[in-house]
């Protein structure tokens, strides 16, 4: 995952600036934001096996941020790791599915409601600059820039809330979330992507005028969606697809 054209680095909330700088921090941030992507994505699907090298060369990138970057993903269940077999990516489960959209239906409207109290004026513009590019995005059918997009907004609003706690509970939510959010993408309609995009700037209009309780509710309508659209592009699509291997990274 690059940074976009304004120098914000998608999963991160917009804190890795584009300075062409080198740093090992900033290398392992970029690290983990492009495997998680290609994660969300289903560039490295489900059940494949992720070998090191072979990472830090698709990444360009050092062997120490291809460990980090694992590391942090298994911690958020992005990826499986075991001693002998190895690292591979988490099979896509519809039970953990739900039971995160219902965590994420408790957690985020309060978040966006904190946001709209604790959000800083840079932090508020960030956020309603999230969404600038996304009618171009769709009409491209680019779904790297709609998913980069979306979890930006998510997690620059649950950082603005000011609740580390939340915070750390609610981006990797939103990260298994987005893997489901991309297998719907094909079965819903533009209205229907146009119609989300208003929403989420609904959100971020009501953050602007410091309106939590508007927020919230904006908030809750745009979770509202996601599930319905979600359920019905995976309608006939099995736990044993869900679960089944994928071919070794090479």
């Amino acid at each position: 995952m690059n940074p976009d054209a304004q120098g914000r680095d998608p999963g991160t909330g917009g804190i890795i600036a584009a300075t062409g700088e080198w740093s090992p921090e900033l290398q392992k941030a970029r690290a983990y934001e492009q495997i998680l992507l290609d994660i969300i994505l289903g560039d490295l699907p489900p059940g494949a096996r992720l070998d090191e090298q072979a990472l830090t060369r698709r990444y360009s990138t050092g062997l120490a941020g291809v460990r980090d970057a694992l590391g942090r993903l298994a911690l958020e269940g992005m990826v499986v790791r075991r001693s002998r077999a190895g690292t591979t990516v988490s099979p896509l489960d519809l039970v953990d599915l739900r039971e995160g959209y219902e965590a994420r239906a408790l957690i985020e409207p309060h978040c966006a409601a904190m946001a709209a109290k604790n959000a800083t004026p840079e932090e508020i513009a960030l956020i309603a600059s999230t969404f600038d590019d996304a009618e171009r995005a769709d009409k491209e059918q680019d779904r790297r820039a709609l998913i980069a997009m979306d979890q930006r907004f998510h997690a620059l609003i649950a950082r603005a809330s000011r609740n580390a706690a939340l915070a750390r509970i609610l981006i990797p939510l939103q990260h298994k979330a987005a893997r489901f959010w991309v297998y719907s993408m094909g079965a819903t309609t533009q209205e229907e992507r146009l119609a989300d995009i208003c929403q989420h700037r609904a959100v971020a209009h009501r953050i602007a005028e410091r309106d939590a309780e508007g927020a919230r509710a904006a908030m809750i309508l745009v979770l509202g969606t996601m599930p319905k659209t979600v359920k019905r592009s995976l309608t006939n699509w099995g736990e044993e697809d869900a679960h089944s291997a994928s071919p070794d990274l090479t």
